[in-house]
């Protein structure tokens, strides 16, 4: 039997500990994992290291390196495989290809989307298998071993939540379709290979994850704000209980998020989200050094168009429709300004756009020392609003939304009643829920993925030329109004492909074929 592609080889390198003030991780030689997990110091510099390539740019391709730039960079592959981004031209060429979802037929590659993401989650996941085989021979006090294991928890939980995300379609209506191979246990290049698990497992895997995550974290502080505690191991499940549609579990997580003594909902609306204290809100993300950071390679570079080269030469804009339904007096209006794009860049298709302003460097002669932020307390309100809705408690999501709003848009109101959702997300219903989506989809711009979100509400989206779309990004060939086509599904990496004889294949096109798809009769019998 051929063994596991060698992506799986465990990765884990040393780093110096984490200080009270900065996480200065300088990597050294790569040590064993049995070595290392003998002790909670190695386990920390193990999980260190780890976290340290959440954020780490170009590691996870052999080319293209400069659009692999960890969950902000991924962030924003799932906003522009969406409906309310818009690019205003090719530039450089950074991220072109996934605004226009022209990317699947470049899975034989190593330097293309479906490799990045396939190496960056299932590395980052057998990192921290070998930091959860030293559970019980980690030597050290509880509290230190409960911290080094949660956090490896949270990150699994993750990883296999993300890569489930972008690998299948989505959980609601395709619990028992295949997902993604479920791996626990420390891998190596004699790892055999594993089928593809089901969404019903491989979510059901990051929920149990992330519940031992809050359990182990409990009680225990935040020790760096790169770090999980109990508080945003709660929004991550959050998050992964509102995919999964499971509305009372995420509604209960997103309440004890929301007690972090360490973030808060503020007004702070205009820091350029590229610090982590500025706002105040930030409840994970990654605090960087002058060493530790980068230039160009890096999300900022590619949104900020003041800073010259990859933001400038494809400025990032919000969509006119999204734009239009923003009030007057929501302070969040100025995170996007009307330009004549034609006349800033010749190039560029768009006669106007709405050019992102929400984010933007700190200090332009220092970019490398710009932190990334992975979740922020306003997603908590949003979920919380959203699950009150779909459990019946139509007052309660109406009073968390007004809260939320009003350090948004001190004139906001909301009289909106019902569940209902269009067909397209174009589609108003002029529901409740649609106008928590709403509020979510305007906050959380950049952020989040919008795909994500418009995969788990089971519906379709078009774009259009009046939305502020080029034409070649109008995605006319593709059926991205069907719920149930294959377009926002990643392929698999045709190294996998090659190296396990279990794998099936997400279709190229639109919808499965007789050998390509998600029902679990194709995956291949395989004897020893």
């Amino acid at each position: 039997m051929k063994k596991i592609l060698s992506i799986l080889v465990a990765m884990v390198v040393a780093f110096s500990a984490c200080n009270p003030e900065v996480l200065n991780t300088n990597p050294t030689d790569q040590v064993s994992g049995d070595s290392m997990m003998d002790n909670t110091d190695g386990g920390m510099m193990a999980l260190n290291g780890t976290i340290r390539a959440l954020w780490q740019w170009g590691w996870t391709v052999t080319g293209n390196q400069h659009q692999a730039v960890g969950p902000m960079g991924y962030a924003l592959v799932g906003d522009l495989m969406g409906d309310d981004f818009v690019m205003a031209g090719q530039g450089n060429g950074w991220f072109w290809y996934d605004y226009v979802m022209d990317l699947k037929d470049m899975y034989t590659a190593s330097t293309w989307r479906s490799y990045d993401l396939w190496n960056y989650y299932y590395t980052l996941i057998s990192n921290v298998n070998y930091i959860l085989a030293a559970k019980e021979t980690m030597q050290g006090s509880t509290a230190d071993v409960n911290y080094v294991m949660g956090n490896a928890y949270a990150i699994r939980a993750y990883c296999y939540a993300y890569a489930g995300m972008i690998f299948a379609r989505s959980y609601i209506g395709h619990e028992d379709r295949l997902c993604i191979p479920i791996y626990t246990d420390p891998t190596s290049p004699e790892t055999s290979g594993k089928p593809r698990s089901t969404n019903k497992e491989v979510f059901g895997r990051a929920m149990t994850d992330i519940d031992s995550a809050i359990l182990l974290l409990n009680g225990q502080a935040q020790r760096h704000i790169s770090h999980f505690d109990y508080y945003n191991a709660n929004g991550l499940k959050a998050r992964i209980a509102l995919y999964m549609g499971d509305y009372s579990k995420a509604l209960t997580a997103a309440e004890e998020a929301m007690k972090s003594p360490n973030a808060k909902l503020t007004a702070t609306t205009n820091k350029g989200y590229n610090k982590t204290g500025d706002s105040g809100d930030v409840m994970w993300g990654a605090q960087l050094i002058k060493d530790q950071g980068t230039t160009n390679p890096q999300f900022m570079a590619h949104m900020d168009p003041s800073f010259g080269g990859y933001g400038d030469a494809s400025r990032k804009c919000c969509s006119l429709w999204l734009y239009d339904r923003i009030s007057k007096t929501d302070v969040r209006k100025n995170w996007w300004k009307m330009i004549d794009l034609s006349v800033a860049k010749s190039a560029q298709q768009l006669k106007e756009g709405l050019q992102q302003q929400k984010f933007f460097f700190a200090d332009p002669t220092a970019p490398e020392e710009t932190d990334h932020i992975f979740m922020r307390m306003p997603e908590m309100y949003l979920i919380k609003a959203e699950c009150q809705a779909r459990t019946g408690n139509e007052p309660g999501a109406i009073a968390t939304l007004k809260e939320f709003m009003s350090y948004r848009d001190e004139a906001y109101t909301c009289t909106k009643t019902g569940t209902a959702l269009g067909k397209l997300t174009t589609d108003e219903t002029g529901s409740l829920l649609e106008e928590i989506i709403l509020q979510r989809r305007i906050e959380l711009w950049g952020e989040f993925g919008r795909i994500y979100d418009i995969k788990r509400l089971r519906q379709g989206f078009k774009r259009t030329t009046a939305m502020g779309f080029q034409t070649a990004a109008l995605l006319n060939s593709l059926h991205t109004d069907d719920p149930e086509s294959f377009d926002w599904v990643m392929t698999i990496p045709k190294k996998e492909l090659d190296a396990n004889p279990f794998m099936v294949q997400n279709p190229i096109s639109s919808y499965a074929t007789a050998t390509e798809g998600d029902d679990p009769s194709l995956t291949p019998k395989v004897t020893e």
